[in-house]
C-alpha cells in the first residue's frame, strides 16, 4: 500500500536529500527543484546566517535558484555550498553565463555547536552526499539532516532545553492550490500548539526536570537575558508552490509564511535568531492570487515547526517533545 506523501516533495519536481555526520548530531539538508525555481527570501531574526541571498532580491537580474541548502555548524555549514554546486555543474544544471552554466545556490545555517562537540562540522562533502541521496519520496523528518543537532527552549540555556528537528508539511486546497514546507527548527524560544494553546516542547524548570516553564510568564520577569551568546539560535524553513509566481509576489509569500513561525514558536524573531524562509514557485498554475497562496504556506510552516518536535528523539540529556509525560506538558 502506497503512503501517501504529506511533506514538501509532494510538490511536483522538488527532491529533497539529508546527509549527517558519523557519530556526531550535526547534517546538512538540499532541496533540490528540477530545473530551478524561480525564488524569494524574507529574513526576520537579528542574527541570520545565509549564503547568496542578495540575488533574490526582485531588483537583482537572477530570476531562478537551482539548489537550495540547510546545515548545522554555523558559519562552517556554509561550505555546504559547495558541494550542492559540484553536484548540480555534474547534471549541467545552472544559470547560462555565455562561459559555461553556474549554477544558483542560496541556503541558511543554524547554529548546533552546543550540541556537536566533535569540531567536524557539515562540508562540501557532505553537501555532495546529500545531493546524492535527494529523491521526491517522503521527506525523513525528526533528527535528520540539517535537524539532527537542532534544539528549543533557551531561555535559561542549553542545559534546561530540549531536542528538535527538521518538519514537513504539504497542503493540497480544493483548488488545486498546493503549498509544501520544510522546516529546520533550532529556536530560542518554545514551541506552542495552537490547537493545544500550550508549549509542547521549550525551556525547563531544571536541567533534569520534566516539566515546563510558561516562558511568557517568565519573559515578564526578567529584564536581560542570561547565559546566552548572540546568533545562537535560529529557525530557517523553505515553502514551495505549484503556482507561478515572480520574484516579488514570492517575497510576500515568504513574508506572510513567518506568521506560521509566529504562531508556533514564543518568542519569535528574536534579536538572537537567525529566522529565515525562503518560497519557491515550482508550477505553473495561473490566476491565483499571491494572499491565497501565503496563507496557505503559513499554515503549512506552522504544520511542519509541530511535526519538527513530534517527530524528534532525545540526545545525550536533552529530552524530546515525546520524552515528557503528558500531564507535565502542561503549564
Amino acid at each position: 500500500m502506497l503512503m501517501t506523501n504529506t511533506t514538501l516533495t509532494a510538490i511536483k519536481g522538488i527532491a529533497v536529500g539529508h546527509a549527517g555526520l558519523p557519530d556526531a548530531p550535526s547534517g546538512c539538508t538540499v532541496i533540490i527543484p528540477a530545473g530551478g525555481a524561480v525564488a524569494a527570501v524574507d529574513v526576520r531574526g537579528g542574527a541570520p546566517g545565509t549564503y547568496g541571498t542578495d540575488a533574490l532580491n526582485p531588483v537583482n537580474l537572477v530570476d531562478r535558484v537551482h539548489g537550495l541548502f540547510f546545515a548545522g555548524g554555523s558559519g562552517f555549514g556554509l561550505s555546504v555550498a559547495d558541494g550542492l554546486k559540484r553536484f548540480l555543474r555534474e547534471q549541467k544544471v545552472g544559470f547560462d553565463s555565455g562561459y559555461g552554466l553556474i549554477p544558483i545556490v542560496v541556503g541558511a545555517i543554524i547554529f548546533d555547536l552546543g550540541v556537536n562537540h566533535s569540531e567536524r562540522y557539515p562540508d562540501a562533502a557532505l553537501g555532495y552526499l546529500a545531493c546524492q541521496s535527494a529523491s521526491s519520496k517522503p521527506v525523513p523528518e525528526g533528527c535528520a539532516g540539517a535537524g539532527l543537532g537542532a534544539t528549543v527552549g533557551k531561555l535559561y540555556g542549553l542545559d534546561q532545553a530540549m531536542k528538535s528537528g527538521l518538519g514537513s508539511a504539504f497542503i493540497r486546497a480544493q483548488t488545486g492550490v498546493e503549498v509544501g514546507a520544510l522546516m529546520v527548527v533550532n529556536a530560542f524560544g518554545d514551541i506552542v500548539d495552537p490547537a493545544l494553546n500550550r508549549p509542547i516542547a521549550g525551556c525547563r524548570k531544571g536541567p533534569k526536570s520534566q516539566e515546563l516553564i510558561d516562558s511568557q510568564q517568565e519573559i515578564q520577569r526578567l529584564t536581560r537575558l542570561r547565559l546566552f551568546l548572540d546568533g545562537q539560535h535560529t529557525v530557517v524553513g523553505v515553502v514551495a508552490t505549484n503556482v507561478k509566481l515572480n520574484k516579488t509576489q514570492l517575497t510576500k509569500v515568504a513574508q506572510m509564511a513567518h506568521d506560521g513561525l509566529a504562531r508556533t514558536v514564543y518568542p519569535a524573531h528574536t534579536l538572537y535568531d537567525g529566522d529565515t524562509l525562503f518560497a519557491l514557485s515550482c508550477g505553473d498554475l495561473d490566476s491565483v492570487d499571491v494572499t491565497v497562496v501565503g496563507a496557505l504556506a503559513a499554515q503549512a510552516t506552522a504544520q511542519a515547526i509541530l511535526r519538527a518536535v513530534h517527530k524528534a528523539q532525545a540526545w545525550g540529556n536533552l529530552p524530546a517533545s515525546r520524552d515528557l509525560p503528558a500531564g507535565r506538558r502542561n503549564v
